[in-house]
């Protein structure tokens, strides 16, 4: 089951502070605003969301439809197929996508050690 582009979404306490840290490893802004409490880093393929106040936990994050970049794929396994996948495979969802709907859409689910991963499609 192809899942697509991953990345970490780090709750932070300070963005500014966080920001700054990740810059000093190499990374840069690649996408948010300081304004709206989130930025998306990057070093090379590898992506990290930081956000301030927005969800409590860490979450692991799948894009079906991008790869790396941002860049949308020509073809790509929909949001709404591996939701069916999962569901046949006895994984408990949290939140669901319309499986009647077409485009963007999202589900949540947790791992075993209550680890939250959103599987969030933007096209």
């Amino acid at each position: 089951m192809e899942l697509g582009a991953f990345s970490i979404s780090l709750n932070v306490k300070d963005l500014k502070t966080s920001k700054e840290f990740y810059e000093n490893l190499g990374f840069f802004v690649f996408a948010g605003d300081m304004e709206r409490n989130y930025l998306i880093m990057k070093n090379g393929d590898t992506l990290i969301g930081l956000f301030q106040g927005m969800f409590e936990n860490n979450i692991l994050t799948f894009n079906p439809g991008w790869d790396a970049n941002a860049n949308k794929l020509s073809s790509f396994v929909d949001v709404r197929e591996i939701q069916n996948e999962l569901k046949k495979n006895g994984v408990e969802l949290a939140r669901k996508v319309d499986g009647n709907t077409t485009g963007p859409g999202s589900i949540v689910f947790m791992d075993p050690d209550g680890n939250t991963i959103l599987i969030d499609q933007h096209v």
